[in-house]
């Protein structure tokens, strides 16, 4: 007679249960899950909790000294677009005083010369004006001159005898000065 427990019978085709939800390995499986997490726990407070905490202060201190320098590359470079646009208002004030001053200076150089020219124009003016004067007087002395003699002319045609030199002149002078 073959004698059978009821709990080491098992049934066709089933296996023993597995493992962690075996109730007799239980406490055993406890034990080695605490023992287990205590060593994790220490490895990582004492070597990689360590590791990580310094690369972490590392990158930010990193991150700080990075925050700094940028900051102080924008000062610098605000301070330079500043000295740049100092320069540039400069530059442009001083190119509106030289063009300022070279209209001025060009201004006052073309009213020398017109002044200059003007008065040369006058003098020429003058000159021609005499010479006018000189030429009309002289034009004038002949035309009294003429004058008399087509008159002495035209008398002695008109009425046949030529009238005296002196009763023409005299005629001619008071007709001229009508």
């Amino acid at each position: 007679m073959a004698t059978t427990t009821a709990h080491t019978e098992q049934p066709a085709g089933h296996k023993e249960p597995f493992p962690p939800f075996n109730s007799h390995t239980f406490a055993s499986q406890l034990f080695w899950l605490v023992i287990t997490f205590v060593l994790l726990y220490v490895l990582m407070s004492k070597l990689a909790l360590p590791r990580v905490s310094s690369v972490i202060d590392a990158r930010a201190k990193r991150i700080a000294d990075d925050l700094v320098a940028a900051q102080k590359a924008k000062t610098e470079s605000d301070e330079a677009v500043a000295a740049y646009e100092k320069a540039l208002a400069d530059a442009r004030a001083r190119a509106q005083a030289i063009a300022s001053e070279t209209r001025d200076k060009h201004a006052a150089e073309a009213e020398r010369s017109r002044k200059a020219l003007e008065e040369q124009l006058n003098g020429k003016l003058a000159q021609a004006e005499e010479v006018i004067k000189t030429n009309k007087t002289a034009a004038m002395a002949n035309v009294s001159g003429i004058a008399t003699d087509t008159a002495k002319a035209i008398v002695a045609q008109l009425i046949g005898t030529a009238p005296s030199d002196q009763a023409v002149a005299a005629a001619v002078d008071k007709a001229l000065k009508r």
